[in-house]
């Protein structure tokens, strides 16, 4: 599997709309988002895929999502359901309300993919060394 273009930083305005209808005070994953932007990009973790091939989901966005499952303690299969039924996941994730998600594999197959790039501390690390207030520019195709 290849690195797939970056995901767009920016919220489509449909989910914002929605998310703050849904939630008006926001919620821990939609002040994540409102106060750190994007975390991970996925050339933090082009190391760890091919030059060719299919592309692979966006790392970037696997990240935040095996983070959100660590903070919430889900299995694979319900953070795979949270990014396809939770607005505020998919706020936090920059995702259209229509994005399909991916199957709940996907997430072992990353981890896999960071224990044996010898990638395990890579999340942790990206997170403290984040500078503060760095949101993040750009966007790109959404991959998947």
């Amino acid at each position: 599997m290849s690195l797939p273009a970056s995901p767009c930083d920016l919220i489509p305005a449909q989910t914002i709309q929605v998310a703050r209808a849904a939630f008006p005070k926001g919620n821990s994953s939609m002040r994540m988002r409102d106060a750190l932007g994007p975390i991970y990009t996925n050339a933090t973790f082009a190391a760890l895929f091919s030059h060719t091939g299919r592309p692979a989901e966006a790392p970037a966005q696997l990240a935040l999502i095996s983070v959100m499952q660590c903070a919430e303690g889900l299995s694979d299969a319900q953070a795979a359901d949270a990014v396809r039924a939770r607005i505020d996941w998919k706020y936090a994730l920059a995702l259209a309300l229509t994005d399909p998600g991916f199957d709940a594999s996907v997430l072992s197959e990353f981890r896999q993919r960071l224990i044996t790039g010898h990638a395990e501390l890579l999340l942790f690390e990206t997170m403290l060394t984040r500078p503060e207030g760095d949101t993040g520019t750009g966007c790109a195709i959404r991959v998947g």
